[in-house]
């Protein structure tokens, strides 16, 4: 299988996984899809483990990019807020979820290395609003009460749910506004 291919399983399984969850697809499902035979995926991911490894390192690795090109575009916090929201809402535009909050969901009938993938995206995603609300207090672009951890927590909990909500009714209107509200709770105005 060539690297274009192990990508192309790769892309079809994060489709499959944030439509229909982890445990709703399988190896042939993916080889179907690409028109390949199921030994093939096999060979470069012996099991649907090493799949999931893979999959939610490239995702989280992607996103980290992603992350760091918002840093460098965008100089204030206000700025990267809205510019993280927007990476959650683009999924939710192709009418899919956050694939790391859907295999959050299913982390009980994970294997223990994928469930550390995911922990390490949301670690990421944390850490990185963490030092965005703390650079924006200090420079006096927002205020907000309380430690910045527990509010970049509840940012991102936030948008999974308003992801979920959203998909779930056919209504992006619900995201837009859970979002929304949550910016306006920082002061001053997040309209930077």
């Amino acid at each position: 299988m060539s690297g274009l291919t192990a990508e192309r399983v790769l892309d079809v399984a994060q489709e499959l996984i944030q439509t229909r969850g982890y445990n709703g697809f399988s190896f042939r499902d993916i080889a179907e899809a690409i028109g390949i035979k199921s030994a093939s995926i096999h060979y470069h991911f012996p099991g649907k483990s090493d799949l999931g490894v893979a999959l939610v390192a490239r995702y989280r690795g992607l996103f980290g990019e992603e992350l760091a090109e918002v840093r460098r575009r965008q100089a204030t916090a206000p700025k990267r807020l809205k510019c993280f929201i927007t990476l959650f809402r683009r999924t939710l535009t192709e009418r899919r979820l956050c694939l790391c909050g859907v295999l959050a969901a299913e982390r009980g009938s994970l294997p223990a290395e994928v469930n550390a993938e995911v922990s390490a995206f949301f670690r990421l995603c944390e850490d990185w609003l963490v030092e965005v609300l703390k650079e924006g207090r200090a420079a006096g672009e927002i205020e907000f009460r309380g430690p910045a951890t527990a509010l970049a927590g509840h940012l991102i909990a936030l948008l999974e749910g308003a992801m979920m909500m959203a998909l779930s009714l056919d209504d992006l209107d619900r995201f837009d506004k859970a979002a929304q509200g949550f910016l306006r709770i920082l002061k001053p105005a997040v309209d930077g």
